[in-house]
């Protein structure tokens, strides 16, 4: 079969086969994982405040327009009210938040899932995770260079492999992984019914933007990796720290693992 008829079944351009990536520059890399961090830290800044952080430290004449360019990059959005002019992918749309007013009482009630940008040494890559929103445990992860739905549902696969069980709600953003065909079909064969967050409402989803923050300030930023090899070695150690090790004051201070299997096991371990 030639290659043109090839790009027509898969619906790509031709010129795709042939346009070779640019190189991203190393000062871009050096910004990114600096919008990364300012993001964390505050949250409502769109390009023209990143900008002006940016130059007051001295990242040099950095403006609108390229920073612009860098968040929709990384697929990053300042958080804040807006008018209602876009759909998401996916031809069922949105679904409403199903969490306000809703008692969180037991492991395997509601899952929330997320993408992060994930910067390295050189490049950067995307991190998704399925959190039990009741233990704060992860339960799946998987690390990407694209952002498709494939490695999201791979997750999500895992995760219900890992525990036996489909939760009862699952919670995401409005992403377009998160509201295609793949992803709410998915879904809705195991029954599980589906929430995502208000637009710009960051709090909808809080428990997996605080792990987000817990894992680039904690491991992330500290690490700088190299390779995505590297990464998914680093992210799988701090996460089996993170689930087994690390205490939680919401949790009274037990450990995700602890809270969702319902008990101490520094208490059986030294049993």
């Amino acid at each position: 079969m030639s290659l043109r008829r090839q790009c027509e079944l898969m619906s790509v351009s031709r010129n795709r086969l042939y346009r070779q990536p640019s190189e991203m520059s190393e000062k871009d890399q050096r910004i990114m994982r600096r919008m990364d961090e300012l993001h964390l830290e505050d949250p409502s800044a769109g390009a023209r405040r990143l900008a002006r952080y940016l130059r007051r430290e001295g990242l040099g004449s950095i403006g609108r327009r390229r920073v612009r360019r860098l968040m929709r990059l990384m697929q990053m959005e300042a958080i804040c009210p807006r008018p209602r002019t876009t759909l998401p992918d996916g031809k069922a749309g949105r679904y409403p938040y199903l969490l306000r007013n809703l008692t969180i009482d037991r492991p395997d009630q509601v899952w929330c899932a997320d993408i992060t940008y994930i910067p390295m040494r050189r490049g950067f890559m995307y991190l998704v995770a399925i959190l039990d929103w009741h233990s704060r445990r992860v339960l799946a992860w998987e690390i990407s260079n694209t952002l498709d739905a494939a490695f999201c549902l791979r997750a999500l696969r895992r995760a219900i492999e890992a525990t036996g069980v489909a939760p009862e709600v699952m919670n995401t953003d409005q992403g377009c992984q998160f509201t295609s065909d793949e992803w709410t079909g998915f879904l809705k064969e195991r029954g599980v019914s589906i929430s995502m967050d208000g637009r710009g409402a960051w709090r909808d989803n809080v428990v997996v933007e605080r792990f987000w923050r817990s894992t680039k300030y904690e491991d992330i930023y500290l690490r700088c990796y190299c390779g995505g090899g590297e990464l998914r070695d680093g992210v799988r150690d701090y996460i089996a720290r993170y689930n087994g090790r690390r205490p939680h004051e919401t949790l009274g201070g037990a450990t995700p693992d602890e809270a969702y299997f319902g008990r101490n096991l520094r208490q059986d371990a030294v049993a």
